[in-house]
């Protein structure tokens, strides 16, 4: 069956959509439905025989679903409707909410139902709900909806509001007014709740002494206090604001503009700059317990023989400060009397590598760009020198470009199922890659495969990436309830201290030492990083600006310079050969092709 996934972006769930339904056997295309012309050209080319929309941000043409199946995945309850369903989940409180797979119709998300899954809501941002209990309900709801579509004898239930099990209702965009946030009367609750409905997109404008800025990134105060309004401490970029109640840290900032890419988030201490010349730091050494509730990135954890090195970065972002002080972190681990190193990336996200956002923010990017992936290859190796240690990487969230191939670098790579990989860098304007990539992932995958992920620039599922050795085991998850984070970690925790107190922990430390001396002797590390430098300093000064002019799209969330209106050949799988121009440009995890589409066929 020809499966054509419609998405206004090819993000974290549309991806996810897409490998699942590879992994099927589905032909399946993908097309950037950024316009009605644009839509009706991915129909024309592709013949699909049903239609998918994972994230739909545009009215689907009516002369498409009527000749067409089109089921879109929306991210709310039966019979909820509107653009910003989970913005509305989060300022009502709800204790539950859902996934709902529906047909297009005359009136937005007004279609019979395919199928639909509810889950449980936690105190997250909608970025956060979304990359998780969303897209695993998403995932869930559409291999029903496709099996039901497929066995052609199930029919939609119509919505029907005068059923009692029918909750949802028509909920219209949320108004600025909505969030506003009054710092004199609001609890940290409520302000909390307000930043994490806007979160991600388009966040919660606000004043700070006299700058408009957009908020993003909200954590709980367990302790500071202050006069409401007042910034009152600052942290790895971070704010602390003061409530009626408490306090609330503000990680990231935009500063509002007379166009929507005129800025771009931003550490919230780098947009404010000298506003904060007065403002205390508020120092947390990484190994401090008993916390309580407040703001911190790099923490270090330790029981039964095992050191958890955990790390949490908006966005999967890793700026040249970030580095420094994970590889700080790393290297407090491995002087510590234990036998396993366990690093556990966030919820949302494990890593995406360098921090493209500071790097376009800089006074010199190419500079910047070298201290940042510099920075990242130094933490690399504090990894894969701890030759003392049983290494682990713990993937609960997904990860691309450096944050893979960093991964690599433990002696076990970890992932939760669901989540989607990118092992490859060249999306971002031809970008070649370091962290030590031209050694571990032909280590992992063999030099053929290293070089077919790289070149393609495609997500993978974790059973593709388990099958050809990119990782060593998936860590399932059962259900949709709340807590799979921490039922994740309980997990890994178990694994890791059963290494720690196994028989054979000691020959697996030794021919770990033994296999990197030899690895050494054929080839240095040294000589690794030398070459994939080599290659990046041409992507940082050389004549070609590719990776400059993607680099500033992507961050100002613009079309990239050769991706418009492109056709874009997945694994060279089409009946017809596209052009060496068509074949230069790759899909990425960055966006798809405005107007383009793309195909990928499964193998025979």
């Amino acid at each position: 069956m020809k499966v054509l996934l419609l998405s206004s972006a090819y993000n974290s769930l549309t991806q996810q959509v897409h490998v699942e339904l590879k992994a099927l056997g589905y032909r399946v295309g993908v097309a950037a439905a950024t316009t009605g012309e644009a839509m009706r050209q991915a129909v024309h080319q592709f013949q699909p025989d049903l239609v998918l929309c994972p994230m739909l941000a545009q009215i689907i043409p009516r002369d498409i679903w009527e000749r067409y199946t089109c089921i879109i995945l929306h991210p709310g309850i039966v019979g909820d409707r509107g653009g910003n369903s989970l913005d509305w989940a989060i300022l009502n409180e709800e204790t539950h909410w859902g996934v709902t797979a529906v047909q297009a119709a005359d009136e937005v998300d007004s279609g019979a139902i395919w199928a639909t899954y509810e889950f449980k809501m936690r105190a997250a941002s909608k970025s956060s709900l979304y990359r998780d209990e969303v897209a695993r309900a998403a995932v869930k709801a559409m291999l029903v909806a496709v099996r039901r579509f497929e066995s052609r004898m199930f029919v939609p239930a119509p919505l029907d509001y005068s059923r009692l099990d029918v909750r949802g209702r028509f909920r219209p965009f949320v108004k600025p007014k909505e969030r506003q946030i009054d710092w004199q009367c609001d609890s940290v609750a409520t302000i909390l709740r307000k930043i994490r409905s806007a979160d991600g997109a388009p966040g919660v404008l606000d004043e700070i002494d006299g700058l408009p800025v957009y908020l993003y990134g909200a954590h709980e105060e367990g302790s500071l206090v202050g006069k409401p309004g007042q910034i009152i401490a600052q942290r790895h970029g971070a704010i602390c604001r003061a409530a009626v109640d408490g306090a609330v840290w503000i990680s990231h900032l935009k500063r509002k503009g007379e166009h929507p890419n005129d800025y771009f988030k931003l550490p919230a201490t780098m947009v404010l700059g000298d506003r904060l010349a007065d403002v205390p730091e508020a120092p947390l050494a990484i190994h401090a317990e008993n916390c309580g509730a407040t703001f911190r990135d790099i923490w270090y954890e330790e029981r039964n023989d095992v050191g958890y090195v955990n790390f949490r970065f908006y966005n999967g972002a890793m700026g040249t400060d970030h580095c420094r002080r994970l590889e700080q972190a790393t290297m407090y681990a491995r002087q510590r009397p234990t036998k396993v190193i366990v690093l556990f990336g966030g919820q949302d996200f494990w890593s995406n590598g360098i921090h493209l956002n500071l790097i376009e923010a800089a006074a010199d990017p190419a500079e910047e760009s070298w201290r940042n992936i510099n920075a990242m290859n130094d933490f690399v190796l504090s990894l894969l020198t701890a030759t003392d240690h049983l290494t682990i990487a713990a993937m609960y969230g997904s990860a691309g470009a450096g944050g893979v191939m960093m991964a690599l670098d433990a002696d076990r790579v970890l992932a939760r199922e669901g989540i989607v990989l990118n092992p490859h860098y060249k999306g971002m304007g031809g970008l070649y890659g370091s962290e030590y990539w031209t050694y571990s992932l032909p280590k992992r995958v063999g030099v053929v495969r290293a070089k077919q992920l790289t070149e393609q620039c495609l997500p993978i599922s974790v059973r593709e990436a388990k099958a050809i050795g990119l990782i060593d085991d998936i860590i399932i998850q059962d259900d949709l309830g709340n807590g799979s984070f921490g039922r994740f970690k309980s997990q890994i925790v178990r694994i890791a201290e059963n290494f720690a107190r196994s028989e054979h922990l000691a020959a697996l430390l030794e021919r770990k030492r033994a296999e990197r001396e030899a690895d050494e002797k054929i080839k240095p590390l040294e000589q690794y990083r030398f070459e994939e430098l080599a290659e990046m300093n041409q992507n940082f000064w050389g004549e070609d600006r590719s990776y400059h002019l993607a680099r500033s799209a992507f961050v100002r969330k613009q079309p990239r310079p050769g991706h418009l209106k492109c056709f874009v050949a997945l694994e060279n799988e089409v009946e017809n050969e596209p052009s060496d121009e068509i074949k230069s440009i790759s899909a990425s995890r960055y966006a798809l092709p405005t107007g383009g589409w793309a195909e990928h066929q499964p193998a025979a």
